[in-house]
């Protein structure tokens, strides 16, 4: 067993050790008080869930220039405490992404998703997704059993982001063939070098299809809202924006929620008493899914940079400090929650994990996340008697064998056999 000296050296990055129990490596840190540097590179790592959202609110003093690739390199030298203007006059990569702006940049870019997310649409939306996740759902319990991940949870949430923006169904596998043979956000196995954006680059010629098609021709779908829409000071975005915000929606969301329902999934099938719960009682679902999102949330860190010569707590911080905030090791905070390790059903103000993140970078995806995790928990609660994990693949309780996706950003399962009991 390892000590915790031990654990705490290794690298987050690169050691896929971590990636089997990322929470025992940031609790070896957490030991070391809310704000700890990493061992063997120059970046501070945050455990603590005050620290945490101190850090996601200071939109002055802490930049997103790092996102998604936190060891990306400074295309400039680092001198005197206050770089916030070399950070904005660099892009920081070959496709600068909506996760990384800051300040009016990003705030105009999120306006352009607003007619994602309005209640009319989420709800028309809703009864597609019911609709569509009830036949998913229905024809792999009549098979018995299925691979989750692959075969239901990213097929699932693909055609629902594709619905809500209006990606045409004859592209829909081939964004999801695109995005399925390029790495992972946050690769491991290539942590010091550039992140590859490929899938990305081939995605961006579709979507600037779609945005110049509808630009010409107005349509009445989503597409065309935010093809049509105005920054917030009345300006026209440049098309390319326009193309990157929905683009990186479609990409970004459909990872993160499918690994959700693969998370949350194979939380029920590890508590059968749990199960039957929610079973006879599916307005427990709600409370189920926050404190998956809390103990188990995707999406298990995300990155700033120190733009001027700041503070976290009582620690000094130099302009050009990268920070790793821990979503996931904030969301386990003893300082924050009773027993953070265990799963309670209804712990009280659970919506205060920062499972989606925090301030103006909050998850814009947040509402439909929740949406279709609960819809098909909903559909499989409704069909099945039992779900339970293939033991074949996993291995007997206690002796689990799982893998999970070479990502220091997504805490996702690679696959989750999983076997139904006909309702």
């Amino acid at each position: 067993m390892a000590t915790a000296a031990t654990v705490i050296e290794k690298d987050y990055f690169t050691d896929h050790s971590v990636l089997l129990d990322p929470y025992d490596y940031f609790e070896s840190i957490r030991a070391h008080g809310p704000v700890h540097q990493m061992a063997g590179r120059d970046v501070l790592v945050i455990t603590g869930f005050a620290e945490a959202v101190e850090v996601l609110l200071n939109k002055r003093d802490f930049s997103s220039w790092l996102n998604p690739d936190p060891l990306v390199a400074l295309p400039f030298e680092l001198s005197g405490n206050d770089i916030s203007a070399l950070l904005d006059a660099n892009p920081s990569g070959e496709m600068e992404l909506m996760v990384s702006y800051d300040g009016d940049k990003h705030l105009a870019a999120r306006s352009l998703l607003n007619p994602l997310f309005v209640p009319s649409r989420l709800k028309a939306n809703e009864a597609f997704m019911r609709a569509y996740a009830d036949d998913m759902v229905q024809r792999v319990v009549a098979a018995g059993g299925c691979e989750l991940v692959n075969e239901v949870a990213t097929p699932f949430v693909t055609m629902v982001i594709a619905d809500l923006l209006g990606v045409p169904a004859d592209d829909r596998e081939t964004f999801r063939n695109l995005i399925d043979s390029g790495p992972p956000p946050g690769n491991m196995d290539a942590a010091d070098s550039p992140q590859s954006i490929h899938p990305l680059m081939v995605m961006a010629g579709y979507f600037a299809r779609y945005i110049g098609e509808r630009r010409a021709a107005p349509q009445d779908d989503v597409m065309t809202e935010m093809a049509m829409a105005k920054y917030p000071d009345g300006s026209t975005p440049d098309m390319m924006e326009v193309v990157k915000s929905a683009m990186f929606l479609f990409a970004a969301g459909q990872d993160t929620s499918a690994k959700l329902i693969g998370n949350a999934l194979r939380r029920l099938c590890e508590d059968q008493d749990m199960q039957q719960q929610l079973r006879e009682d599916r307005k427990l679902i709600g409370p189920f899914l926050e404190e998956v999102l809390r103990l188990e949330g995707s999406t298990k860190a995300t990155f700033r940079i120190a733009a001027r010569d700041t503070a976290i707590g009582d620690m000094d911080i130099p302009a050009g400090k990268r920070v790793v905030i821990s979503l996931s090791a904030a969301n386990r905070d003893p300082r924050r929650w009773d027993d953070p390790a265990e799963f309670r059903l209804g712990r009280p103000r659970i919506k205060e994990h920062v499972a989606f993140g925090r301030g103006a970078h909050t998850c814009a995806g947040a509402p439909l996340a929740r949406a279709e995790v609960a819809v098909i928990l909903d559909r499989f609660l409704e069909h099945t008697s039992a779900i339970t994990l293939d033991e074949a693949h996993h291995g007997p309780a206690g002796a689990r064998r799982v893998s999970y996706e070479p990502s220091y950003i997504i805490r996702g399962l690679a696959d989750l056999h999983v076997k139904f009991t006909p309702a």
